[in-house]
């Protein structure tokens, strides 16, 4: 079983992978380690035993500060087409942010401050759990840059756009229970509570049909900012293997069964 390194430390739980960014003292992601993301998440995406992944951090402080700033300093990377040294077969910046082959659910589990790059990752999952400590940000813009692995993509689709631009152009820090409130985040629990929340998500999560819940995640990167009408059509007549396979699965014909019979469904993937 893949077990990454002190880095990137994976575990895996049934049919559950967490994944952990371990680098003191902000856990921040230089090109190794973003290609050790890489190489979890192919696991994850590739191993039809697992289902759901968590992302957390190591400590209590930070999830994550993003892109190490000073490996980027000392040359390890050029800033100039950086992207072109990440591996596009290990899903760009952290694996996480453009693995658009990923189909199956992942929660970010964020223990600390998340931002720059660290946010960008959490704004690549699906759902999000934060601790009550806490906080936002995007502090690019007065070091000359701007947040371009998923914040700039992402963000004004999730916030009322001005409140993005606020964090965009001004950096400003925004606590956990004011992202719930906006519904950036799915959930503010106490620190102590944090993983328990999300293994209790992921749990229910893998209990499901996997290629119901696989569908889901296709089919709304198929349709996302289409019209109501072309949403419809896109699903009707592209080319989407998850949602076909689900259709005439065994899976389906068992849930639809197992609720007549007033029983557990027993799924198997199939």
């Amino acid at each position: 079983m893949y077990t990454g390194d002190q880095e990137v430390q994976v575990n895996c739980e049934g049919a559950i992978m967490l994944i952990k960014i371990d680098r003191p003292k902000a856990n921040a992601i230089d090109l190794p380690t973003s290609r050790k993301l890489g190489e979890a998440f192919v696991h994850f995406r590739d191993n039809d035993a697992l289902k759901v992944a968590i992302i957390t951090g190591a400590g209590e402080k930070i999830f994550s500060a993003g892109w190490d700033l000073k490996a980027l300093e000392q040359g390890e990377m050029p800033l100039e087409n950086w992207w072109e040294s990440e591996d596009a077969s290990l899903g760009g910046f952290a694996g996480i942010t453009e693995m658009w082959s990923l189909k199956k659910p992942v929660i970010a589990a964020l223990n600390g401050l998340t931002i720059g790059g660290g946010f960008e990752i959490a704004l690549a999952c699906d759902l999000i759990i934060a601790a009550d400590h806490v906080e936002f940000s995007l502090p690019e813009l007065p070091l000359g840059i701007i947040p371009d692995a998923g914040a700039i993509q992402r963000l004004p689709k999730r916030l009322p756009y001005n409140i993005a631009l606020e964090m965009l152009y001004l950096g400003r820090r925004m606590p956990a229970t004011e992202a719930a409130h906006y519904g950036l985040i799915n959930k503010v629990v106490p620190a102590d509570e944090l993983m328990s929340s999300a293994m209790e998500w992921a749990n229910k999560l893998s209990n499901v049909a996997p290629l119901a819940l696989q569908a889901i995640k296709e089919v709304l990167s198929c349709i996302e900012s289409e019209t109501v009408e072309q949403a419809f059509h896109k699903m009707r007549n592209n080319d989407l293997p998850m949602y076909r396979a689900m259709l005439s699965s065994s899976d389906a014909e068992e849930g639809i069964n197992a609720f007549v019979e007033k029983r557990e469904a027993k799924f198997e993937g199939t």
